[in-house]
């Protein structure tokens, strides 16, 4: 029974230690993505700064395009999605609904702007980056068709407006691309970006101002 409990504890102990080198990996991996781009980081030098083997980044990472993969779906499949999900489809008022995947976007953007840039920097050279830059649209387009499904059955569309333009215009406010253009070329802060938003995709989407607080 002793050696049962033994073993046992051991296999803990043994999973917990390669999960923790996992995560090691990954949050080494992120910094450098962010801070160097994809091209610059090395796999030796993830391995070095993580203190583990450059075996060890390829067999539990997958070399530079399986951590960023890994990194990109940890976003995707985050805890907190189903809840942003479900809240989106509770909400029966246009208005906050359309304040809410605003505010949801942009703390989504301020999360991960820092990898994302890097990622849409690489993807024109590196055929798996695209791929996972299309699972990260892919993700965030699905939400986004989730509120204009919404919206629609609120009977809140602007007249000539069904789902499928209503999940463009939504992501033609509030994709990455969108956000780094009033970020990093307009200079404008998020604060202003996020009060810009509310009245312009009131005004897109619904065919009228929001509503004043």
């Amino acid at each position: 029974m002793a050696r049962a409990r033994n073993t046992t504890a051991g296999t803990g102990r043994r999973a917990e230690y390669a999960q923790l080198t996992r995560q090691a990996i990954l949050d080494v991996a992120r910094e450098l993505f962010v801070q160097k781009g994809y091209f610059a980081t090395r796999v030796d030098e993830i391995a070095r700064i993580a203190r583990v083997a450059p075996a060890t980044v390829y067999a539990v990472g997958g070399g530079k395009n399986g951590l960023l993969r890994t990194l990109i779906e940890s976003g995707t499949d985050a805890e907190d999605i189903p809840g942003i999900l479900a809240h989106i489809e509770s909400i029966t008022e246009p208005h906050e609904l359309i304040r809410f995947i605003v505010h949801a976007t942009r703390d989504k953007f301020e999360q991960w702007s820092g990898l994302m840039r890097q990622v849409v920097a690489a993807a024109p050279q590196e055929p798996g980056v695209r791929e996972i830059l299309q699972t990260a649209h892919d993700s965030m387009r699905g939400g986004l068709a989730l509120t204009a499904g919404q919206l629609d059955r609120m009977g809140a569309l602007r007249e000539g407006v069904d789902v499928a333009r209503a999940t463009d215009l939504l992501w033609l406010h509030l994709c990455n691309a969108a956000y780094f253009v009033r970020t990093d070329d307009l200079g404008w802060s998020l604060d202003e970006s996020e009060t810009w938003l509310n009245e312009a995709l009131a005004f897109a989407v619904l065919g009228h101002p929001r509503q004043r607080d």
